[in-house]
């Protein structure tokens, strides 16, 4: 097959199987340590979490990190990558070890946030950074190929550490700190990893001398203002950035519905509702892997603006098919099915923002996809917490979600006619 074939090709560059490593081993982290943090938040015995209470705990984990996003992003423009993989790993190891601490000692819930909002934040300045370096050791013929391997790579690589989390949460009683130390261990591999690639091999691009912290965050708000206006020139960039973060609020709203039929609705105790989440979870992750197969095909064949269009339009049919019988099986292959479409999106608008900004952007523009990321799934969860009820079954939320990727669809539809074709 041409698929693994090229998939082959790229596996040998070493530099590139260098930087998969890295990305492997930090998003593995990242699902031991969200799902602890979900399972100590959701499916603690003690807790009774609402819709609003996890939209309350997306909003402290995720909403003031984005606001340093785009900091994130001028900081990562100047500063060698390689160097923010090896330090951020390893604060990340040290901060999640603090939140073991705190689990262990039932420290204060603001106190708790706190400590995983920095571990969180920075996670903005890793996942930034390996998206940007991407192109330094690629060559741009098989970078669509390269988008469909890495980060899907590294979504199932978070897939596998959320079910790994899952398992030894109920292998072990109360073993929300444990999962926490597997994954500052696993944040510990991924620096490790890091020293295999030299130094300046990620870029930035500099023409003068390394730029210090001090004069770095005098200049962001300089730095933010031309990233910018660059992504307004760049309007296929933009214009993909606005699909994707529609894309992206829908199934937030759809994984909150999901964790609520889980936690209430499918499930007589904690440990059977949590079985459930996990096994939903790796659903999804195979649409993830079914995508990073069918994306480089469909790309080749369709052109991105088009692949995400066809992803959009089956997300708005299939949904509503699947997920208005609010049971598990339909349910579980709708999590296949938005795993899948919103991966195969996301690949597509990978290449076109790493095709169309420049190098010197790149940091800036990937950190502020993050923020819309970010907020758009945060602004899923507080829209779910006012209209779910608390067993999750909600006609009018999954209707609306189907209306919203329908209105994606057709907004890509509408780009392709005007001839913009990617």
């Amino acid at each position: 097959m041409p698929v693994v074939r090229d998939l082959c090709v790229l596996l040998r560059l070493r530099n590139f199987r260098r930087l998969l490593a890295v990305r492997v081993l930090s998003q593995s982290a990242d699902g031991v340590y969200q799902v602890a943090l979900a399972t100590h938040v959701v499916f603690s015995p003690e807790k009774q979490a609402s819709a609003g209470a996890i939209a309350s705990a997306m909003a402290v984990l995720l909403l003031p990190y984005s606001l340093i996003g785009p900091f994130a992003g001028v900081l990562l423009d100047r500063w060698p990558r390689r160097q923010v993989f090896l330090y951020g790993n390893l604060l990340r190891a040290a901060l999640a070890c603090c939140t073991a601490l705190l689990i262990i000692g039932s420290a204060p819930d603001w106190l708790f946030y706190a400590s995983a909002l920095c571990v969180t934040a920075v996670n903005r300045f890793v996942l930034a950074g390996l998206s940007a370096a991407l192109p330094r050791v690629v060559d741009r013929d098989r970078l669509v190929l390269a988008n469909s391997l890495s980060p899907t790579a590294g979504t199932l690589a978070a897939t596998a550490g959320g079910g790994l989390a899952f398992a030894v949460r109920l292998l072990l009683a109360d073993s929300d700190a444990a999962v926490v130390l597997l994954g500052a261990g696993l944040y510990l591999a991924s620096a490790v990893a890091s020293l295999s690639l030299a130094t300046g091999l990620l870029g930035p691009e500099r023409s003068s001398g390394r730029l210090h912290l001090s004069r770095a965050l005098a200049t962001t708000a300089r730095g933010l203002g031309a990233g910018l206006r660059h992504l307004a020139e760049r309007e296929h960039a933009a214009r993909a950035l606005a699909a994707i973060t529609v894309i992206r609020f829908c199934y937030g709203a759809l994984t909150v519905t999901v964790l609520m039929l889980c936690r209430y609705a499918w499930a007589d105790t904690e440990s059977h509702g949590l079985a459930l989440l996990g096994l939903a979870v790796g659903v999804s992750g195979a649409g993830f892997f079914a995508a990073a197969v069918l994306s480089p095909w469909a790309v080749a064949r369709l052109g991105r603006f088009r692949w995400m269009m066809v992803c959009a339009a089956a997300a708005a049919v299939l949904e509503p098919a699947l997920g208005l019988w609010f049971t598990p099986a339909p349910v579980l292959v709708a999590a296949f099915v938005l795993g899948l479409v919103t991966q195969g999106a996301k690949i597509a608008t990978d290449t076109v923002v790493q095709t169309s900004v420049d190098d010197a952007f790149r940091g800036r523009i990937f950190s502020l996809y993050d923020v819309l990321f970010n907020v758009a799934f945060v602004g899923a969860a507080a829209v779910s917490a006012l209209v779910l009820p608390p067993d999750g079954k909600s006609a009018a939320v999954v209707i609306g979600v189907a209306v919203l990727y329908a209105l994606v669809a057709a907004a890509l539809f509408r780009w392709n006619r005007a001839g913009e074709v990617l």
